[in-house]
């Protein structure tokens, strides 16, 4: 996601008074389908059209409007057959059950002496069932639920419910819960126990099994576990990197785009999986780079926009920034439809395979809103039905709407400190289970708010991850600005160890190389580490994380190659997407044939790369740059799961000995220079921008 800030637009351009959203600045791609256009009316960070019907009629039918949404997901086979048990055994079943109490801890689902142990954090909650799929209890396409309500007495242990249960394989079961609790929207509740919904600490998740395939049956979304499995083998001889930060040149891709396309080469069972991607490293090496930033890879639901029809649907969410589960590695990123366990253990190999190249991985990760959208057209899964005034952030003086600072409906409670402790054992989770390097934190100024929305000086959750022991061989990173206008940029609280996502880096070398007046100041301060920003306390250059491209945005040949974003592909009339994008086009607005413009947009994208490579600060480049790959003017490219998107390898070949080249030879130049990655800032910077 790209900069929203106070009295700016994402490219620092004037803003409107009123706080930008994804859908009006820049309407995000992670927003739900039907926030859309509605977000450019939001005030206050409130979601817009919430609470617009009025009095209870509005509120019963937004209510309506969540459980026939969830009910359509949720239809097929999930529901076909229940079997609901109010004692401690089956009797009529074919492997019996016993239930006992349970202990609190841990959340999610253990082994105990004699069973598994199932707890879940509900503080408002009246009643919780557990639900368990068992397939051996039915035929294949009649699969049973079982069903255990639990006891308050026996079952719950202050604001924690938990069971035991004997008798249940070690691994292939299917989990969830019913909860059921006050039905007050006015109090800012939403439970309906007519949902079977996820377990935040489930750190497997089981849904659609083929990435994009909306043929399945049943898009109803199981925690499960694997306690047979053998501990994954990372080998003797593994070490984890550990490059000091002044070191990295990070590369942002995404998994699936990265080896989908038919030019990879690889079989349909591997494109565009995490095995795919091991594949692939030798290109990384002959590149250059030394750290790959993923962009999601915990479980969402590509095909959100799908659930009713609406101007997107013919779009699959291919950036994943719409979270389901903070535990659980994206599932349909498994080769071959292989399920969750097959991801978890793939994902595992493929970061010991960049770990043997040398190369870290850095995860960016979406803790400031989840997949459940906004209160007008809402979508029950996990956190809105266990406890929705826990889990998000409501303003209670307004007929308890959510709260929306992250452009996409919703907003994750994240200093609550059940919350703040949920995102913490999923950090953890994910650097012990996953030796994972670092994170790069979408919309971290979300992360700096009180459960009220108002801004933090200290906030809680950002001081805890830049202590915390296991986190602390960690590269942290901030993206400090979100939709609510909190705009962070060489301000965010740090402790001296969070890193930025630096905008202003990426405006000011934008509009210097396409020559605007009066910046060559401006220029010499970003190049030499943007000190105006960062030299204070104990901060260091490498704290600014310089780009010129992201993800989001235009990609360097579209920089050089449009004025205007072309993003009716999109459905919303080309009204997403930011309209200040600094580009320019070299005389001619797309595709062309002219060589004198070919060549002039070939050095235009050298001398940003020359740049980005001499300047004080850690680089970060996007996938498919080193080659000059287009979308075709398409500036919010996150609904396109084809070429538009997927890395051409094709393209990559016929530009090797240029583009290519010169791209890797500026990478390894930087590596060479020892300067370049000081740890103090420089007083004077003397560059040279190539010209041919």
């Amino acid at each position: 996601m790209d900069s929203v800030g106070t009295n700016r637009t994402p490219l620092r351009s004037a803003a409107a008074a009123a706080p930008a959203t994804r859908s009006s600045a820049l309407p995000w791609p992670h927003c739900h389908p039907a926030v859309g256009n509605r977000l450019a009316a939001t005030k206050l960070g409130i979601a817009a059209r919430c609470g617009g019907a009025g009095g209870y009629f509005g509120k019963v039918q937004r209510f309506d409007a969540a459980r026939s949404t969830t009910a359509r997901a949720q239809s097929g086979k999930a529901a076909r057959s229940v079997i609901r048990e109010m004692g401690h055994t089956a009797s009529d079943s074919e492997m019996p059950l016993k239930y006992s109490s349970g202990k609190a801890f841990p959340l999610g689902v253990s082994q105990v002496d004699g069973g598994l142990n199932f707890a879940i954090f509900s503080q408002h909650a009246s009643s919780v069932t557990l639900c368990l799929k068992l397939p051996e209890r039915g035929t294949q396409d009649d699969e049973e639920i079982v069903e255990f309500a639990l006891d308050r007495q026996k079952n719950k242990t202050g604001d924690i419910w938990h069971v035991s249960v004997e008798g249940l394989p070690a691994s292939g079961v299917l989990y969830g819960y019913r909860i059921n609790g006050p039905q007050g929207w006015q109090q800012g509740h939403r439970f309906d126990d007519s949902v079977i919904l996820l377990d935040p600490y489930a750190k497997l998740v089981s849904g659609r099994k083929y990435f994009g395939v909306d043929k399945e049956e049943s898009s109803q979304f199981f925690g499960t576990y694997d306690f047979d499995s053998s501990p994954f083998d990372w080998g003797d001889d593994y070490r984890l990197p550990n490059l000091p930060e002044s070191d990295l040149v990070i590369y942002e891709m995404n998994v699936r785009a990265f080896t989908a396309d038919e030019s990879s080469g690889l079989g349909p069972a591997v494109r565009g999986s995490y095995l795919g991607l091991i594949d692939k490293i030798p290109h990384l090496l002959e590149l250059g780079v030394n750290a790959v930033e993923l962009l999601p890879v915990f479980e969402f639901d590509e095909l959100e926009f799908k659930r009713f029809p609406n101007p997107r649907d013919h779009m699959v969410n291919t950036w994943g920034y719409s979270t389901i589960n903070f535990f659980a590695p994206m599932s349909r990123y498994a080769s071959a439809g292989g399920g969750p366990v097959a991801a978890s253990k793939e994902l595992k190999k493929m970061v010991k395979a960049l770990h043997n190249a040398g190369i870290e991985v850095i995860l960016d990760v979406v803790y400031n809103h989840t997949n459940e959208a906004d209160d007008a057209n809402p979508y029950m899964t996990s956190f809105r039905g266990i406890d929705n005034k826990v889990y998000y952030m409501l303003d209670l003086n307004n007929n308890p709407q959510l709260l929306n600072f992250s452009g996409c409906g919703n907003t994750l409670n994240c200093n609550h400190p059940v919350v703040k402790e949920l995102v913490l054992d999923s950090l953890r989770h994910w650097v012990k289970e996953y030796h994972i390097d670092g994170f790069r934190f979408d919309l971290a100024s979300v992360l700096c708010r009180g459960p009220d929305g108002s801004p933090l000086d200290a906030p809680p959750l950002i001081k805890e991850i830049a202590k915390d022991s296991v986190l602390s061989r960690c590269k942290i990173i901030a993206e400090p600005w979100d939709c609510g206008g909190l705009y962070l940029v060489g301000r965010f609280p740090n402790w001296d160890r969070w890193a930025e996502w630096n905008g202003q880096y990426r405006d000011d070398i934008r509009r210097f190389i396409k020559g605007d007046p009066g910046l060559k100041g401006v220029f010499a301060t970003r190049v030499s580490g943007s000190a105006d920003l960062y030299q204070v306390n104990n901060r260091k250059p490498y704290d600014s994380i310089n780009f010129i491209i992201a993800h989001d945005g235009f990609t360097l040949c579209d920089l050089v190659s449009y004025n205007s974003k072309h993003n009716d592909a999109n459905g919303e009339c080309g009204r997403d997407g930011c309209n200040d994008n600094y580009s320019w086009n070299c005389g001619v607005e797309g595709e062309t044939n002219d060589l004198i413009v070919r060549r002039l947009r070939s050095r235009q994208m050298k001398n940003f790369h020359v740049a980005l490579m001499i300047s004080q600060g850690t680089p970060m480049m996007l996938m498919g740059d080193e080659y000059g790959h287009t979308r075709y003017g398409n500036n919010n490219s996150y609904g396109h799961d084809t070429h538009i998107n997927n890395f051409q390898w094709g393209q990559l070949e016929e530009r090797k000995d240029g583009h290519f080249r010169f791209f890797s030879e500026m990478i390894k130049f930087r590596h060479s220079h020892p300067i370049l990655r000081r740890d103090r800032f420089l007083s004077k910077v003397s560059s040279k921008l190539i010209y041919s």
